[in-house]
């Protein structure tokens, strides 16, 4: 049985479908108020709980070899939608899980990540993954951390300030350093290889094929849009101090400022390996825009 934390969210969802289409025993944590059909719909089994509600992981952990937490509370905050703050869901929260799976006797737990070099700011977020990374370290079981470049669905929307459709970009700092943006469905296939593997690595640092500036795709998009983008520019000095004032005030918007600053600043060291050694053909950011510039002109 393979616990998964996190399968209402389009990552997570994408993970159960993959590991029940191969025939996996899935189970899911989905929160009391959470439509749980999508997941039934494929035939993973549900769990009802919460990651900040501790006394219901234990029942959630009992019979299950794997558990591959993708399962973060940033989106929610960004939306307004959620109290519980990220320390409460992505570190205490996701300790708790652990505590969980380790008295359940769990072998293996595949964590999602993301790559955190000397550049970035103490973000509530980038704390939460630190603290889950060093607890993860100390544990018996066998823990892997999946440390995945920035998505494209996620970096490349209107949530993240880029709307190709009004033809307007934010950009944080100078916008030339190159990333490696990553396709959701590549990180999915990912961690449902790695749950799988006899031997999977302790960390796997991943990203997408295409290394691209920000720069460099704000004009791709707009010669695929066919008009030049706007494009609304943040230095980084202020960048820097909104991310250290709203650390308290605003978990989420500190932690995406955050993540932004240190992607104009971050030299990338990580490739797409991991996802082609596992037969993997990754999508690259031009062909995650081409598609998108295709859906808006036929509408």
């Amino acid at each position: 049985m393979i616990l998964l934390v996190g399968a209402t969210g389009d990552l997570g969802g994408r993970v159960a479908r993959l590991l029940r289409e191969s025939g996996q025993d899935v189970r899911c944590l989905v929160r009391r108020t959470t439509d749980d059909s999508p997941l039934r719909a494929i035939g993973a089994e549900v769990a009802r709980g919460d990651l900040t509600e501790p006394a219901t992981l234990p029942p959630a952990c009992e019979g299950v070899q794997t558990v591959v937490a993708t399962a973060t509370a940033i989106s929610r905050r960004l939306a307004g939608t959620s109290s519980a703050t990220i320390r409460d869901v992505d570190e205490v929260g996701m300790g708790h899980l652990i505590g969980a799976a380790e008295a359940a006797g769990v072998q293996r737990f595949v964590y999602l990540s993301f790559p955190i070099g000397s550049a970035s700011l103490p973000t509530p977020l980038e704390q939460a993954k630190l603290a889950i990374e060093r607890r993860l370290a100390g544990s018996p079981m066998r823990a892997v951390v999946v440390r995945s470049d920035g998505l494209q669905e996620v970096q490349l929307s209107r949530a993240a300030r880029f709307d190709l459709a009004a033809g307007k970009a934010a950009v944080i700092g100078k916008g030339d350093n190159r990333r490696r943006l990553v396709s959701t469905g590549d990180i999915a296939a990912l961690l449902a290889a790695v749950a799988l593997e006899p031997d999977p690595p302790l960390q796997i640092d991943v990203g997408g094929p295409e290394p691209l500036s920000k720069k460099e795709i704000i004009a791709l998009a707009g010669e695929l849009a066919h008009h030049p983008m706007k494009v609304q520019r943040m230095p980084r000095p202020v960048a820097r101090v909104a991310t250290l004032m709203l650390r308290r005030r605003n978990d989420a918007m500190a932690s995406a400022l955050g993540a932004g600053l240190s992607s104009d600043i971050e030299v990338v060291t990580w490739d797409d390996t991991p996802l082609r050694r596992r037969g993997i053909d990754p999508k690259s950011v031009s062909d995650f825009l081409k598609e998108q510039a295709q859906a808006l002109s036929g509408r």
